[in-house]
């Protein structure tokens, strides 16, 4: 897969590549660009640039000087903090309790990613973590959680494995533009009515944010949405999803 950068407006912009499964199959993997009010930059996720993409990025940035922080909101996406860290060496790292252990090498903050102090830090953005639903998994095979970032100036909405856009084997509707991830019935907590409470957190996500116009999908790809599609599309998956969730 090419690297491509896409300038969503208003300061962000989505940085799509390779991300190679077992050193064979192409996952896709992304990070996101955002230039705060101060003039300054921060990632959302870390990911190894290459290449123009690489060029586009330390141009905009001033050789990566002006980049301040690094948030990593998937506790599962790690392979790549090393090289980014290496890369932009001046930057405050952000990551959850797992990165911490999976990636010691680099230089964690003190302030966990999924931390208020950390959504405080960036007024800019607005933050959400799944509710019913283990952020960091018992089952390390279980990868939905992680933490949702909306840029509504842009009306970006960065995402990792929570949603995706393929058709998913738990709702077989093709015709759906978002689904759950494969794995959501296994990451929602031992707890009752976990199920109805992620679907409502959804369904108040899908409200909240129903402005999303660029849909940043970390395996999927980048997905347009006209005014109005994206409450649609998320309200028509949570209403697909719930007797699964909620009832078995």
């Amino acid at each position: 897969m090419t690297d491509k950068i896409y300038d969503l407006g208003a300061g962000f912009w989505n940085v799509r590549g390779s991300f190679l499964k077992d050193g064979v199959t192409d996952m896709g993997g992304q990070c996101s660009l955002i230039k705060l009010e101060s003039g300054r930059f921060i990632f959302l996720d870390s990911y190894a640039l290459t290449g123009d993409i690489r060029e586009q990025v330390m141009a905009l940035t001033n050789d990566g000087k002006d980049v301040e922080a690094v948030l990593n909101v998937h506790p599962y996406h790690t392979v790549q903090c090393a090289q980014m860290a290496k890369d932009f060496p001046q930057a405050t790292f952000y990551g959850s309790e797992r990165h911490r252990k999976q990636v010691p090498e680099v230089q964690w903050s003190d302030d966990l990613v999924e931390s208020d102090t950390v959504a405080q830090r960036y007024p800019e953005l607005e933050f959400a973590v799944p509710e019913g639903m283990y952020y960091i998994a018992p089952e390390e095979s279980v990868h939905t959680g992680s933490l949702l970032v909306y840029h509504p100036a842009s009306r970006s909405l960065h995402v990792d494995d929570t949603f995706e856009m393929p058709p998913s084997k738990l709702v077989n509707m093709v015709q759906l533009k978002i689904n759950f991830q494969m794995t959501t019935k296994q990451a929602l907590k031992d707890e009752p009515n976990a199920g109805k409470t992620y679907c409502d957190w959804v369904a108040g996500l899908a409200h909240k944010w129903r402005d999303t116009s660029n849909f940043c999908v970390a395996h999927s790809g980048l997905v347009k949405f006209e005014m109005g599609e994206f409450e649609k599309a998320l309200l028509a998956t949570v209403d697909a999803a719930r007797p699964a969730l909620e009832y078995s």
